[in-house]
């Protein structure tokens, strides 16, 4: 039979994934000592996806410094103990045969806040373990406090944490990172002309916005393994007008693509509160734009959760995988049902051999 688009495999640099049904970055808010450190949680979360037939799973966002966390639970990767607490993982997902990857962040303006388990919303004060938010500009997220605009010097040091993590990412064994340059943290926050106000370098134009994103760009490519994939996830638009555009993301893919970056793993939104046209595939026709205007490989991701949606994403080929998020919260197996109802037959089918016998037939 042929195999269908979404279990084909992909080649990217020296690294082959198996299958184009990927799991997407989700915050877990699960590092309950509030030192970064992933847990069992996240062996078991990242482990059952490995298991459920992924064929590359991603971590949530890692924060690259402590002052880059969303809130005082997530993960992080801005010291050794946090890397070989990865390592854990990653050798787990390796023996399930799945690729194993890393979103490397920082929140920016909507770093220390609540988690969304708090019960309770907004920035999280200094007396309760809070800390100072960076951002481009002194411009706050709608409800959050005014966080205070990084200087020079500052943005310098959060180009250099990005490498640093980047170098531990590769010591815990990841195959791929991924910068995050999306949904309105710090990195997307340059971008967007509606939190960036600087008059500096790294302000204005087109290319003082972008300026920060390529400098992290390059700074991770000189570090990172030549023969291991870079990408970067984009907020294609912030669905506002005079926002990130779809077209200056397509420009910046481009010129992504001559400073090391393999793939725009292409999300939209999160910068500023924007009334977004939620419905399946919603994000779908921006990963399709960035690829034709930039010739990299893009994936796309929102509200993709059946197999013939899927499989057709693919097969017109102008993205080259899919993320599932939610749909993989709800079902680990997911690409194993997939498999089945897109008529793939169980013995080639992304099960473990002790699932085997769970196999639809």
């Amino acid at each position: 039979m042929t195999i269908p688009d979404v279990f084909q495999p992909l080649r990217l640099r020296s690294l082959t994934v198996p299958n184009r049904i990927w799991l997407s970055p989700m915050c877990q808010y699960s590092c309950v000592a509030e030192d970064g450190v992933p847990t069992d949680w996240h062996l078991v979360h990242l482990g059952a996806r490995a298991t459920g037939g992924f064929g590359l799973v991603m971590t949530e966002a890692a924060a690259v410094t402590a002052a880059g966390r969303i809130s005082p639970q997530d993960a992080g990767i801005w010291n050794d103990d946090q890397a070989a607490a990865w390592r854990r993982i990653t050798d787990f997902v390796h023996d399930r045969g799945a690729v194993s990857a890393v979103q490397l962040a920082h929140a920016g303006r909507k770093a220390s806040t609540y988690s969304p388990f708090a019960g309770r919303e907004g920035s999280v004060p200094a007396s309760e373990g809070g800390w100072t938010a960076y951002a481009p500009s002194a411009v706050a997220f709608d409800g959050y406090d005014t966080p205070t605009a990084l200087g020079t010097d500052q943005i310098a040091e959060v180009v250099a944490a990005f490498a640093d993590a980047a170098r531990r990412a590769d010591s815990a064994g990841f195959d791929v990172v991924e910068i995050h340059a999306a949904h309105g943290y710090l990195l997307h926050e340059f971008l967007s002309p509606l939190s960036n106000t600087r008059d500096d370098a790294y302000g204005g134009g087109f290319d003082g916005r972008t300026r920060i994103v390529v400098e992290v760009a390059d700074a991770v490519r000189a570090v990172w393994p030549a023969e291991k994939p870079l990408f970067v996830r984009l907020s294609a638009t912030d669905w506002v007008d005079d926002g990130w555009s779809a077209a200056e993301s397509g420009k910046l893919a481009a010129v992504l693509a001559d400073h090391g970056v393999d793939l725009i793993d292409v999300s939209t939104g999160g910068n500023v509160l924007a009334d977004i046209p939620v419905g399946p595939g919603y994000q779908v026709e921006f990963a399709e734009s960035v690829h034709s205007e930039s010739g990299l490989p893009t994936a796309a991701v929102g509200l993709i959760t059946d197999p013939e949606q899927a499989e057709e994403i693919v097969a017109r080929g102008d993205v080259a995988a899919v993320l599932l998020a939610r749909a993989a919260l709800r079902e680990p197996g997911w690409p194993q049902r997939a498999a089945h109802e897109l008529g793939v037959p169980a013995d080639r089918a992304p099960y473990p051999p002790q699932y085997a016998r769970g196999a639809w037939r």
